[in-house]
C-alpha cells in the first residue's frame, strides 16, 4: 500500500513538472512613496527594496505570480518643490512588507521551450497585495509610531524581461501600488485620540512604488504549450 502511494506521488509530481515551467528568483531595486509629505515624483527611488518571487508559467503569454517584497519608504518636506511643504518641514520613515499574488501577461510569446532562441518581451502584472506597515502620527513636528497595521493594495507593474541563458531570465520593472490607507506618512492616523493631528489631503490614498531588477531561474520540463 505504501509503495503504491509513493508511486502515485511520483507519477503526479512528474506530470506536474512536465506540464509547466516554473521560475523562482529575486527582486532588487529601490522604493519611493507618493502622498502628503515630500516630493510628488511618481518614480523616485530613494530607499532599497528587495524580495523573492515565484512564477507558474501557464502559457507563453501568461503566468501566475507570487511575491514577497520588503522595503523602507521615506520622504522629507525639505526635498519638495511645493512651497507649503517646504515651510511645513515634516519628514517620516516607514517599513513595508508586501505579499502579492496575481497574473503576469506578456505582450509577445515568451515560449521557454525554444531553448536556442533569444526571447524578450514587455509585460504587465496586476493582482492584489497585502502589506504590513506602521501606523504613524506627527506631533510637534516629530513622527512617531502608534502600532503595526495591515492593508490591501492594487499593484500595477510594467516591465521588460529577456532570457540570459537557457535557465536564467533577467527583467526590469516599475510597479506602483495604490493602497487603501492614507497613513503611510502619519497624515491620517486611525486612532481617534489622534484625530486633531491629521493633515494633508484626506480624499486621496497613499501610493508606494518599487523599481528594480528581477533575476529568475527556470526549472521543470519545458512544455510546447500545444494540443497533442
Amino acid at each position: 500500500m505504501k509503495k503504491s502511494f509513493v508511486l502515485l506521488l511520483l507519477v503526479l509530481s512528474t506530470h506536474f513538472l512536465n506540464a509547466q515551467i516554473h521560475e523562482i528568483g529575486a527582486f532588487l531595486g529601490g522604493s519611493n512613496y507618493i502622498g502628503d509629505v515630500g516630493k510628488t515624483n511618481y518614480i523616485n527611488p530613494n530607499k532599497v527594496a528587495f524580495g523573492i518571487l515565484y512564477k507558474w508559467n501557464k502559457s507563453p503569454r501568461h503566468s501566475y505570480r507570487f511575491s514577497y517584497t520588503q522595503a523602507t519608504i521615506a520622504a522629507n518636506d525639505a526635498d519638495s518643490e511645493v512651497s507649503g511643504r517646504e515651510l511645513r518641514g515634516y519628514k517620516f520613515k516607514n517599513s513595508v512588507k508586501e505579499f502579492s499574488a496575481g497574473l503576469e501577461f506578456n505582450f509577445f510569446d515568451f515560449n521557454l521551450h525554444e531553448a536556442l532562441k533569444m526571447k524578450t518581451t514587455p509585460y504587465v502584472y496586476s493582482g492584489v497585495s497585502y502589506f504590513i506597515y506602521d501606523e504613524l502620527f506627527v506631533v510637534n513636528g516629530e513622527t512617531k509610531k502608534d502600532y503595526q497595521e495591515g492593508a490591501f493594495a492594487i499593484p500595477m507593474i510594467i516591465g521588460i524581461k529577456s532570457k540570459l541563458t537557457e535557465t536564467l531570465i533577467i527583467g526590469f520593472e516599475v510597479g506602483a501600488r495604490y493602497t487603501f490607507t492614507d497613513n503611510l506618512d502619519g497624515s491620517f492616523p486611525k486612532n481617534e485620540n489622534l484625530e486633531p493631528l491629521k493633515f494633508g489631503n484626506i480624499n486621496s490614498k497613499d501610493w508606494y512604488v518599487f523599481s528594480g531588477f528581477t533575476l529568475t531561474y527556470t526549472f521543470g520540463n519545458k512544455p510546447c504549450y500545444c494540443a497533442e
